[in-house]
């Protein structure tokens, strides 16, 4: 049965319903739990559907379960690089190059983190609540030759899945240098609980024997210390200590990219200043002015070579409607990268061939 059921979701991915495919693994996962291969598939599926926390958890899976599977490693990878997390990224796309040395994608993969670790040493002051899952992987879109992921992160009219009332409660607060966050579990044994940390995710799961399996996996606000995190199971609670990488106030605790602009706490004032007392002298900040400061300079931002072609096709993309959309994605999926038309009345009823560059040959690869 469960073998049945894995071959129904291979059809169903290869028919771009991504979302039936990772319900029929979870199926086939209940009937055959210590199969790896089915969780690094479902992993490929939820990269599909922009859900890259919970590939993150699923390729943690089946590495778990066989730490020799290649291609866990290089789904990891590219989710951790969508969630901006390109130092837990390059060490798993490493490892995974260990194993498949042939295989240029880890290659490509690798690089790629290496570029934005250095770009992001470059501007220590960045916010990293102001880069969206698809500026971050620009260069993974190009480096695996699909749009598809471009399309279900901006393609807001897919129906989403119904939402599930969480298990246990939670909540959080904060201190200039760390984010407490409080999940409500009574009586749950220590070694049926597992929190993993990651540059901006936060991974819980607690699994009680004869119980359905509580997941708990956000993209964090803000960045953290994975080394200086630690938690501690209770009698009534999980606490979990998240160390904050930079002094920013989180407004919430899970990331979202309408927020852009946040305070800077300065950590190392805090305790050494005079306290302050009340005045009855207004303070304000126009807040709206900095925030259309900030929209401003991301407009008047001058890019060159690849960088202004990506920014370049994200804003057609961006301010295209659904057939234009369309008729990206298919243009360029069916030539293989090689062609981009808007036009869906000119590619809506034909094939669009390829036509790689002279001297070049066109290569389909799967994945």
């Amino acid at each position: 049965m469960g073998t049945q059921l894995a071959a129904k979701a291979k059809d169903a991915f290869l028919d771009d319903d991504f979302q039936l495919a990772i319900d029929l693994y979870a199926q086939a996962i209940a009937f055959n739990p210590d199969d790896a291969d089915l969780y690094a598939d479902r992993a490929q599926a939820r990269l599909k559907l922009a859900n890259f926390t919970e590939a993150v958890a699923d390729a943690n899976k089946a590495i778990e379960l066989d730490a020799s599977m290649a291609k866990a490693y290089l789904r990891k990878g590219i989710a951790c690089i969508k969630c901006g997390e390109y130092r837990n990224a390059k060490v798993s796309l490493e490892k995974g190059a260990s194993l498949a040395q042939k295989d240029s994608r880890f290659t490509k993969l690798i690089e790629e983190c290496d570029q934005r670790i250095a770009a992001e040493s470059l501007t220590p002051d960045a916010s990293p609540t102001t880069t969206t899952a698809s500026t971050a992987c620009e260069l993974s879109d190009a480096a695996i030759g699909t749009l598809e992921e471009a399309k279900k992160a901006f393609d807001m009219s897919r129906p989403m899945s119904t939402s599930v009332r969480p298990k246990y409660r939670h909540e959080y607060y904060q201190k200039p240098e760390e984010v407490v966050v409080t999940i409500f579990a009574k009586g749950i044994p220590a070694n049926n609980v597992a929190v993993e940390f990651g540059e901006q995710i936060l991974s819980v799961t607690i699994d009680v024997p004869g119980e359905d399996a509580y997941n708990f996996q956000p993209r964090l606000f803000g960045k953290i210390v994975p080394e200086k995190c630690r938690y501690d199971v209770l009698s009534t609670k999980v606490e979990i200590r998240l160390v904050k990488a930079e002094g920013i106030n989180w407004s919430s605790l899970e990331y979202s990219k309408e927020i852009a602009v946040t305070q800077k706490v300065n950590v190392s004032s805090v305790g050494s200043q005079r306290p302050a007392y009340p005045s009855s002298m207004p303070r304000k900040k126009d807040w709206d002015k900095l925030v259309a400061l900030v929209k401003k300079e991301e407009k008047e931002e001058k890019l060159d070579g690849d960088a202004a072609v990506n920014k370049l096709f994200r804003e057609i993309y961006q301010n295209a409607d659904e057939d234009m959309r369309r008729a990206m994605s298919k243009s360029f999926i069916e030539s293989n990268g090689t062609a981009l038309s808007t036009d869906w009345k000119e590619v809506g009823s034909k094939k669009v061939e390829g036509s790689p560059p002279e001297g070049m040959e066109m290569k389909k690869w799967e994945y």
